[in-house]
């Protein structure tokens, strides 16, 4: 079986990519392997040493009808990948991308990711990032990402986890709002035997009624590690702005939490909560109650929590 085909059975996006309304790019470690573009878009790769380079572009007025998919993976035990992307959105235009990263086989894999996202002035970007890993917890994830949203502009962000262990992650996510910008940003994780999870998420509201959501989900189980730190920043009127961290531990699982605001005008208004603890004993006592074991009742819990 061919590279391509083995990444995109693993991400289950056979029919998608059969599509000739749907664009694509595929890329095995770091060469393309399968691509297809719509009017409206434009993708350009180039290798380098060590890794290659995508230049993603929505035109300006262009809305991107289909899901765009994107899969970056590695087929083979033993790899880096190294992705350097740029992504400009233009005026008033859409996009929605789901991003499959693909690592069925991984023993020792290094994903490294460095993106820089600038979305035009009335315009959305959808991303959507789903990860398939191996079940040995050999891969070291690494996605750093900057943002920079224009005016009543739209980013919405998303990270799972669909399968495997998540080995060592890092994610590093920052973005700096326009007026009557939305910036939202979810993280659904589960980690269990060494799995290390980081998360720093940072916005910066400058923009005259900006908005922030930063969202973090987080589950640790046998002797896994979670630190997640999430950070939002107002400096405008109106801006508004919520942070949410929930982490649920089991075992030996460690996990902290520093949810930070910041207000720096008086208009401005930023709220956040956090909590970490075991699952709850009351969900728990009721599922127990209807048959389940505590292990199958914790489980439900925390698929609750990533769903």
């Amino acid at each position: 079986m061919k590279n391509a085909e083995i990444l995109v059975q693993a991400a289950g996006i056979d029919d998608a990519l059969q599509d000739s309304e749907t664009a694509h790019l595929v890329l095995d470690v770091n060469k393309v392997v399968q691509s297809h573009l719509v009017p409206g878009l434009r993708i350009e790769t180039s290798e380098e040493k060590g890794g290659i380079r995508a230049e993603i572009r929505v035109e300006d007025g262009a809305n991107i009808v289909k899901r765009v998919h994107l899969c970056f993976g590695v087929t083979q035990p033993e790899a880096i990948q190294r992705i350097i992307l740029n992504i400009q959105i233009g005026s008033e235009a859409g996009i929605d991308v789901l991003a499959h990263c693909v690592f069925p086989q991984a023993v020792d894999i290094e994903h490294i990711m460095d993106a820089e996202i600038t979305v035009g002035e009335g315009s959305r970007y959808s991303y959507l990032e789903s990860h398939v890993h191996s079940d040995d917890g050999g891969l070291k994830v690494l996605p750093k990402a900057r943002i920079t949203l224009g005016e009543r502009s739209r980013f919405k962000t998303e990270f799972q986890l669909v399968r495997g262990r998540v080995g060592y992650m890092d994610i590093d996510y920052e973005a700096i709002c326009g007026e009557e910008s939305v910036l939202e940003m979810l993280s659904k994780i589960s980690g269990r035997e060494d799995d290390y999870i980081k998360i720093r998420e940072v916005a910066f509201l400058q923009g005259k009624g900006a908005r922030g959501y930063l969202t973090s989900r987080v589950a640790v189980r046998d002797r896994a590690r979670a630190e997640v730190y999430n950070k939002l920043v107002a400096t405008a009127a109106g801006a508004r702005g919520h942070v949410d961290c929930k982490e649920i531990i089991k075992d030996q699982g460690v996990a902290s939490a520093v949810p930070v605001v910041e207000v720096r005008h008086p208009q401005a208004h930023i709220t956040h909560e956090a909590a970490i603890g075991s699952v709850d004993n009351k969900q728990l006592e009721t599922l127990m109650s209807r048959g389940l074991d505590e292990d199958s009742a914790s489980d439900l819990i925390i698929a609750g929590l990533l769903a």
